[in-house]
């Protein structure tokens, strides 16, 4: 009986083991079905209220940890969802196949994760969530979850996107059924990786580099999204303007850029073939993926040595001349209109004041606080940019005898070329 016992152990630990490879991870697509009863229940009445009820009910309510992470990380809400079902109908209904077709393509997910761990033994475990989005981003992850926003992941050259923005119907005319493999390897590369944030432009690009670097190199299929075939006709004339950026913070011209670029995420070309220079210059190939994945992204020095071994650029990289050449192109607060900055005379009857810039400027504006805090901020409202975008007028309401100070902040104030403003803090008294 002993024997038989010790017999019975012997077998079953096997299967025990090939049973933990096969649920070192999970797929989850419940959140798709669940989003098309909503769809369909939307469909029901004119009434927006209703319509977000029933999005809140069937969808939001009973969303997976997934969902409930994507819409914190992206912003989505039920309200969200009912204004875009509305405003863009050929395209939801074009794209509800393509959607619930992820079930048929998850034993080749969970293939390429496989395949992914044989690369990398020191692989972590992580749980894929296919949801649908907010047309904000096909993926993303959080912790050890991979976010997939299937409504932009399984769009084509098929999908209706007539009424979507340049960035959307680019994305799409070049995405195939089998890019929804590697985009999930992507994803997954980046739960391995040691992010952060505030990061150097030259980090973040890497980081998204190496998570498309990796995934071609467990599919083996070549990578034809739009930022790859653009980055591939323009690669020197890329190569040279990222020289001059990637000490910088501003991503602008190169990440998540979508909404205002048909060219976007071209900092994703840039970071593959700096990841594939440095894999290429290493004979040890298996140790060139362990540190092309556990590089430390939020370390400088770390990423910097990265970039000089891996021999894409051949001339000597200097941090500081570059950082010149990059202050050269931002742009400038020239000047108030009324020019009050560092007097303490001002007028408690001055209701507006104009910022006005060296050239003119994108979307978007930014202020901040200054030293004094919200009780020494004096602006009360916003006029907006004049007709030529080289003044922003601001509404101002000031007590006599009160110091006023604020921040011109380069977080949105940017040039129509995407580079940031250099920050101008404006400190006055009021008599």
């Amino acid at each position: 009986m002993k024997h038989i016992y010790l017999l019975a152990i012997t077998l079953c630990f096997p299967l025990l083991i090939q049973a933990q490879k096969r649920d070192f991870k999970i797929v989850y697509t419940s959140d798709i079905d669940r989003f098309w009863v909503a769809y369909d229940s939307v469909a029901t009445t004119s009434d927006t209220t209703k319509q977000t009820d029933f999005i809140q009910r069937f969808y939001v309510d009973k969303a997976t940890p997934g969902l409930n992470a994507f819409m914190k990380a992206r912003d989505y809400n039920a309200k969200l969802w009912t204004k875009l079902i509305n405003k863009y109908p050929k395209f939801w209904k074009s794209i509800r196949s393509n959607t619930l077709s992820i079930k048929n393509q998850v034993p080749a997910i969970t293939s390429s994760i496989e395949n992914f761990r044989k690369l990398y033994p020191e692989m972590r475990p992580a749980k894929m969530y296919f949801t649908i989005g907010g047309l904000r981003s096909g993926g993303t992850t959080t912790d050890d979850m991979v976010l997939v926003g299937a409504e932009i992941a399984t769009a084509d050259k098929n999908t209706d996107a007539s009424e979507l923005n340049d960035w959307l119907k680019n994305v799409f005319k070049n995405q195939q059924p089998s890019n929804l493999v590697a985009l999930n390897v992507h994803e997954y590369v980046h739960t391995q990786q040691k992010g952060g944030d505030g990061q150097l432009l030259l980090a973040q690009v890497i980081t998204e580099g190496a998570a498309d670097f990796i995934a071609e190199l467990v599919t083996r299929k070549k990578n034809n999204n739009a930022y790859m075939i653009y980055g591939w006709e323009h690669e020197q004339e890329l190569k040279e303007k990222f020289l001059i950026e990637m000490f910088s913070g501003a991503t602008g011209n190169w990440l998540y850029n979508g909404s205002n670029n048909p060219h976007a995420d071209l900092g994703y070309f840039v970071g593959y073939n700096i990841c594939q220079a440095y894999y290429e210059h290493h004979a040890d190939k298996k140790q060139a993926i362990k540190k092309i994945i556990e590089l430390d992204y939020t370390n400088e020095q770390q990423v910097t040595d990265f970039l000089r071994q891996s021999g894409y650029y051949t001339g000597p990289i200097d941090k500081q001349e570059l950082l010149k050449k990059f202050e050269k192109l931002q742009p400038r607060v020239a000047g108030l209109t009324p020019e009050i900055n560092g007097q303490e005379d001002v007028s408690s009857t001055l209701t507006e004041l104009s910022i006005n810039f060296s050239e003119p400027m994108g979307e978007g504006y930014s202020i901040s606080f200054g030293e004094g805090g919200k009780e020494h901020f004096p602006i009360s409202g916003v006029a907006g940019f004049t007709e030529d975008r080289k003044s922003f007028k601001l509404k101002l309401a000031l007590q006599s005898g009160k110091t006023y100070d604020f921040v011109i902040t380069d977080k949105s104030f940017k040039s129509k070329a995407s580079y940031p403003l250099l920050p101008y803090t404006v400190h006055f008294k009021v008599k």
